[in-house]
């Protein structure tokens, strides 16, 4: 399977994770998710007031030095870590 492929995969199965995943969590592979789709950070810094898109933002700029194909590797380890957690199978 290409990395591609492997990616989409494992992007459709993080929408299956649980409720219960740490707002932490959802917020490292949203950075890694935009990394690998969109590439370098694009926009500016949501203002002090939109937390949830300002938190959304540092998770993309945390990742920034990471590759597009880093970025979905990262992803891919990550959805499966999470997955595992919960115990639902891979």
């Amino acid at each position: 399977m290409k990395k591609g492929e492997e990616f989409e995969k494992y992007a459709a199965k993080a929408k299956t994770l649980p409720e219960s995943t740490s707002n932490e969590n959802k917020l490292i592979l949203y950075g890694l998710y935009k990394r690998a789709t969109v590439g370098p950070i694009n926009t500016s810094r949501p203002g002090m007031l939109n937390m949830k898109d300002r938190a959304k933002w540092d998770a993309w700029k945390a990742v920034e030095g990471t590759s597009k194909d880093e970025a979905k590797s990262d992803y891919i380890t990550k959805v499966k870590q999470l997955m595992e957690e919960a115990g639902i199978a891979i």
